[in-house]
């Protein structure tokens, strides 16, 4: 019986292409996306043909923007930049627009809060492995960039360096051409050393002390003007930081650090200023002032021997307990701690009266059978 074998899938009638699979029907989701797009390229053709009616009527038939029909959308020319106010805030350019080369971000004006912002490109910088910037990668650090008065300028020579700091150290020390002018005429004004009388004082000192004295009198009497450091002030006359900073109160000469350079500079206080100061503002009297550092001193003292004792207490404890531990592990020990020594049975302690030690102040009890001692604290 011969027969046609049915092929899968069957063929179908009316295929022009037999080595061609049909087309699949269209699914409802691209039906809807295809009438989507329709509506929207008919809205935009809608709205294009709109604004070309728009520019072909007369400008007296044209509408406000306020006055718009429902649905009406506005023309280009009503929300163009050539028209705008002058007091309307908008970060476009008009003239950049005209020209083709319009960037909104290049007009707009930042906060008042982030004008000092500076954004920087690390891609571009220096990795110092130290947390830091270079100068080059930081140009708007003014502290990098601020010049070093220590240091020569390049467009200086050595002959005017060197000239510029021998003037600027006369200027400090108002020594030489800026020292201030003598008069020999007999004025109120003039100023003369208060221990012999000379006109020739020492200005530096008289700015920043207020204190004319020559240079001469201050090496004759150097009990009053001798200067004393901040550690002297200190200890010698029991005076607090507030009071060597206050500088109406105590005004101080700055020196370099002569141990090291980096370290903080060096303040010089005036002899009799510190002594007048401690002796009859703060403390009365010379015998005060030896009685509070008597008592101080004291105090110390005391400190220091508490510390010690305390020390010593806790190095006895750990001994004893050190020396227990050897002797077990050593094998004489006997057994463990508390029972009592010489016997099989567990000790048991009578303690005596409460003692005083005369050295702690501590009461100590101490056992009257094996002589053991413990410290009592009464609370």
């Amino acid at each position: 019986m011969s027969m046609d074998r049915p092929s899968t899938p069957p063929p179908q009638a009316g295929t022009l292409n037999p080595g061609v699979m049909p087309r699949s029907p269209l699914t409802p989701e691209q039906v809807k996306r295809i009438e989507i797009n329709r509506l929207k390229a008919k809205a935009l053709r809608d709205q294009r043909e709109a604004e070309a009616r728009k520019q072909a009527e007369p400008t007296s038939l044209q509408r406000s923007p306020s006055n718009l029909a429902a649905g009406q959308k506005r023309a280009h020319s009503a929300i163009s930049t050539s028209n705008v106010p002058a007091n309307l805030r908008d970060g476009r350019s008009t003239d950049q627009a005209k020209k083709g080369t319009f960037r909104p971000l290049d007009d707009i004006q930042p906060a008042r809060n982030f004008t000092k912002y500076v954004e920087y490109d690390f891609s571009k910088m220096t990795d110092t492995k130290g947390g830091f910037l270079t100068v080059e990668d930081d140009p708007h650090n003014k502290a990098l960039h601020a010049p070093n008065a220590d240091e020569r300028p390049a467009h200086m020579t050595l002959k005017e360096w060197e000239r510029h700091q021998l003037l600027r150290s006369l200027r400090d020390q108002k020594a030489g051409p800026f020292e201030p002018g003598l008069s020999v005429l007999k004025n109120e004004n003039n100023k003369v050393c208060r221990e012999c009388g000379s006109m020739e004082i020492d200005w530096k000192w008289e700015e920043i002390f207020g204190c004319a004295v020559c240079n001469a009198c201050k090496e004759k009497v150097p009990e009053k003007y001798s200067l004393l450091t901040k550690t002297e002030a200190k200890e010698d006359y029991l005076l607090t930081d507030p009071e060597l900073k206050d500088e109406e109160l105590l005004p101080h000469l700055e020196r370099p650090n002569p141990h090291k350079a980096t370290w903080n500079n060096m303040m010089l206080y005036l002899r009799y200023q510190v002594e007048e100061y401690a002796l009859t503002k703060k403390w009365g009297s010379a015998e005060a002032l030896d009685e509070e550092f008597a008592k101080r001193e004291t105090e110390k003292k005391k400190r220091k021997e508490d510390k010690f004792k305390s020390k010593l207490q806790e190095l006895k404890k750990k001994t004893r307990v050190e020396a227990y531990r050897r002797s077990r592990q050593a094998g004489g020990g006997g057994g463990d701690f508390g029972d009592e020594i010489g016997r099989g049975g567990k000790h048991t302690h009578v303690w005596g009266r409460s003692v005083e030690n005369e050295e702690t102040g501590i009461g100590v009890k101490t056992c009257v059978e094996c002589g053991m001692e413990v410290e009592e604290l009464e609370f």
